[in-house]
């Protein structure tokens, strides 16, 4: 089901499940408010929030480190065998502003289970409570701890949405400092353009049930506060060519019913003209982030896919 050489068309229908999970998700109330004014209004006046309590059976299922980085909570996870051979930092999404939502612990504990990697799970402070840069800082002294105690040909950075962002926008760092770079990317329904400019995203809109342009808009302006949210230090579509061809082999999952599937796929495409091993898989009709509801068919065909880019 090749649509190029760059792009993968996966499924050509959502299956029952997901379709059933999409049903109950349109019916409840969004994450993200619909519009930049209700948006707005919420996040000046919520309360600090907090992220959703690890699982405790993992206590007992995984070896669990807590440690800090730049004074933010971060926490590893070893199979209870040992390190695995590939170790995973992942970036969990929720627009810059949102913390661990409960629905990330399945989706890494599915991670470690079908693929037997270990997990570095930075649980980073929120926008607007802390900045990006201290975002920033707690990524990239997570990545300096973990390399130095892993071979770095053998560390994915891997992450969902916003998490997307900060893993790739991680390596973009790593790439322009001249650093070492992990041995892989992994980027679930990543969020590359804060500034959502492509036209054509209004032909997806309808159908996401989870995002929408004017909040994404006012969500990245928030993020990048006084500097400018199309800059590729904010929006890593824009990054130059050059920059783009030295980061390492990478995959990206993106459903059809995601707003973001029309910016994976013009990334896509300039990391293929770059000369990046790159490869884009999208699933018709699926949501956004859709990897996370893990008793999908959809999710296993992604988990599948990312284990087998791990082994070659």
């Amino acid at each position: 089901m090749l649509t190029d050489t760059t792009t993968e068309l996966r499924t050509t229908r959502p299956s029952l499940l997901l379709r059933g999970v999409k049903w109950v998700m349109a019916r409840r109330k969004s994450v993200f408010p619909h519009t930049a004014t209700e948006f707005e209004a919420l996040m000046a006046t919520r309360d600090l929030p907090r992220d959703a309590a690890m699982p405790t059976k993992f206590e007992t299922k995984y070896r669990v480190h807590w440690w800090e980085a730049a004074g933010q909570k971060t926490v590893t996870l070893h199979p209870r065998s040992g390190p695995g051979e590939w170790h995973m930092i992942y970036f969990h999404g929720g627009g810059f502003v949102l913390p661990m939502f409960k629905e990330h612990w399945p989706l890494v504990e599915a991670m470690i289970e079908q693929l037997g990697v270990s997990v570095t799970l930075p649980l980073y402070d929120v926008v607007p409570e802390a900045s990006y840069s201290a975002q920033d800082a707690l990524a990239d002294e997570v990545f300096a701890k973990v390399s130095a105690e892993h071979d770095p040909a053998k560390i994915v950075l891997n992450g969902d949405s916003a998490g997307g962002h900060m893993a790739l926008s991680l390596a973009l760092r790593m790439v322009r400092a001249g650093g070492t770079q992990p041995g892989k990317l992994a980027l679930f329904a990543p969020w590359l353009d804060l500034t959502m400019a492509d036209e054509a995203m209004k032909s997806v809109e309808p159908h996401d049930i989870m995002l929408k342009i004017g909040t994404l808009r006012s969500c990245g302006q928030m993020l990048a506060g006084d500097g400018d949210p199309a800059d590729p230090q904010f929006s890593p579509l824009y990054t130059p060519a050059k920059e783009l061809a030295l980061l390492p082999p990478t995959r990206i999952w993106t459903g059809r019913h995601d707003l973001f599937i029309i910016d994976s796929r013009s990334f896509a495409g300039r990391l293929r003209d770059a000369g990046v091993d790159a490869k884009l898989y999208e699933y018709e009709a699926a949501p956004h982030v859709f990897m996370a509801i893990t008793p999908t068919k959809e999710s296993r065909d992604t988990l599948s896919l990312l284990k087998e880019f791990l082994q070659n």
